[in-house]
């Protein structure tokens, strides 16, 4: 066996099932909390229960870092499981405190896959995951897109720090399923969001904060504009950002996906004066949200 053949068993795994669209397997992970870098490097840790995402999305830039090429050109048509994430962050938040008894540690999930994406109805990771959390009480951020994160209402309230940050990067349904067809609708998420916001305490003791990521930002009809700005007064923060730079496919770095640049054709009206877009939605964002934050970019996504 050559390297080349080495380096593909180890990069592709044995498949074990499908689960609608995607293919999954199962693997043992060395480690389920690693040191956060770069956009999120305030953190102290990322938390990803899977490696690749269901949903797909042709903007994704986590498709950039999928084992190998071929599973890059099939982002959203694959899953690993990290089997033993439970037990791992059980392991690892213990040896945190023995090193810092007095700090929690800041963990973001997730940053390069949905910590509630389909498969999470089946394999209830993440839910394993935030149980053992809750006796821990880190600093907690959970990003996702999926309204399945009501399921876990009963566990989120426990936490004591902890933000929840709803992605929705357009407003206009239409051009959501253009860009990502296979997420949940856009007045779904808002009313999971809504729902989150009236079940889970925020107090002296139980500090829990939401946001709405609208990121990246993606054409929104001039029909749907107004309604969407003010359905998320439900939240305290907005946080917006455009696309991450387009790059070559081979290269390992967050970037726009070939799929989405495509896209911008079929959008040319929004995408031939971005920027005007870009500006004049934040302008309206700030105007027409009186109570609630406007940040943009890596300034918005930390806990406080």
């Amino acid at each position: 066996m050559d390297n080349q053949e080495k380096l593909i068993q180890q990069d592709t795994p044995l498949v074990k099932e499908k689960f609608g669209n995607a293919t999954v397997s199962n693997q043992n992970s060395k480690t389920i909390l690693n040191k956060a870098t770069g956009y999120i490097g305030s953190y102290d840790f990322t938390l990803n229960p899977y490696r690749g995402c269901q949903y797909g999305c042709s903007y994704c830039y986590a498709a950039a870092f999928s084992p190998n090429n071929q599973m890059r050109q099939d982002w959203g048509n694959w899953v690993i499981v990290k089997q033993n994430a439970v037990q791992l962050i059980e392991k690892e938040l213990e040896k945190w405190y023995k090193r810092h008894p007095n700090k929690p540690p800041t963990i973001y999930m997730s940053s390069v896959t949905d910590p509630y994406q389909p498969l999470e109805s089946k394999t209830q990771l993440t839910r394993g995951l935030l149980s053992v959390m809750i006796r821990y009480q880190p600093i907690l951020v959970i990003q996702t897109r999926s309204p399945m994160i009501v399921r876990d209402i009963d566990l989120l309230q426990q936490f004591k720090s902890l933000r929840i940050n709803m992605s929705i990067p357009t407003g206009s349904e239409s051009v959501r399923k253009d860009f990502e067809p296979r997420t949940p609708s856009i007045p779904a998420r808002l009313k999971a969001i809504g729902k989150l916001r009236y079940n889970i305490p925020s107090n002296q003791q139980y500090q829990t904060r939401f946001s709405v990521t609208i990121t990246p930002l993606l054409p929104i009809l001039e029909e749907d504009e107004a309604k969407f700005i003010y359905q998320l007064e439900i939240v305290d923060r907005v946080v917006i950002q455009a696309f991450h730079a387009a790059r070559k496919e081979s290269v390992i770095a967050a970037s726009t996906r070939q799929e989405a640049v495509n896209l911008k054709e079929k959008y040319k009206w929004w995408y031939d004066n971005e920027p005007d877009k870009y500006n004049s939605f934040i302008d309206k964002l700030k105007a027409l949200l009186c109570d609630v934050e406007v940040f943009e970019g890596k300034a918005g996504f930390g806990y406080d």
